[in-house]
């Protein structure tokens, strides 16, 4: 998976073109800023800081990791002279990271964990926030004719797609496509209150972190 990212780093942000998606786009874009208003936030997998960029000047600060250098670089460009910071790192172990956090986001990330490893991700994630932290996490919708198809199935349940890049190599992708209760069920254990909405294109998933 870095290996994809940091292949598609100068490419990755064309997703965020597609006609059909620009209304749902701008309504997240602003509905993100209200959610992290004032916050200290940490955010997973930001790559090229396209969300960053939009939330990050009404938070109080900003800690942005990823684990690929080439997406780190075009964010570093995007967002100097921000209030963010910008880290390389593994998802996988956030625990270490200095806080305090109350705000906590995640875009296009949940849907590349395979199954199995949520919980593990969830637990190494909450031990990095204090309690009272707002979590969003938001990701694609699958919608026939818009998103790549699904080209197979493993034996624990996760979807992978085959995706192609401009300049022509092929990549298998883990992305799956959960369901309203699927989220509202990982969470749960861990969620003083919930929220799922839903876009066209785009689901978000809110909590706040008992």
């Amino acid at each position: 998976m870095q290996d994809y990212y940091a292949a598609r780093a100068s490419e990755y942000d064309k997703i965020y073109l597609k006609p059909e998606r620009q209304a749902n786009l701008r309504h997240m874009e602003a509905w993100l800023t209200e959610v992290f208003t004032h916050r200290s936030v940490l955010e997973i997998a930001c790559g090229t800081g396209y969300w960053t960029q939009f939330y990050a000047p009404a938070a109080a600060s900003v800690v942005a990791l990823d684990s690929a250098e080439e997406t780190l670089l075009i964010a570093q460009g995007r967002l100097r002279g921000t209030n963010v910071r910008l880290l390389a790192g593994d998802a996988y172990k956030l625990s270490v990271l200095d806080g305090p956090f109350d705000g906590a986001f995640a875009g296009f990330w949940w849907s590349h964990i395979p199954l199995k490893r949520i919980p593990e991700f969830l637990n190494e994630l909450h031990a990095a926030l204090q309690p009272g932290t707002k979590i969003v996490f938001v990701d694609n919708r699958f919608v026939p004719g818009s998103s790549t198809p699904i080209s197979e199935h493993d034996a624990e349940g996760n979807t992978y797609q085959l995706r192609q890049l401009e300049y022509g190599s092929m990549h298998r992708v883990l992305k799956n496509f959960p369901s309203r209760e699927q989220l509202l069920a990982a969470v749960a254990p861990y969620a003083q209150a919930s929220d799922y909405r839903e876009w066209d294109y785009f689901w978000a998933l809110t909590y706040t972190l008992r």
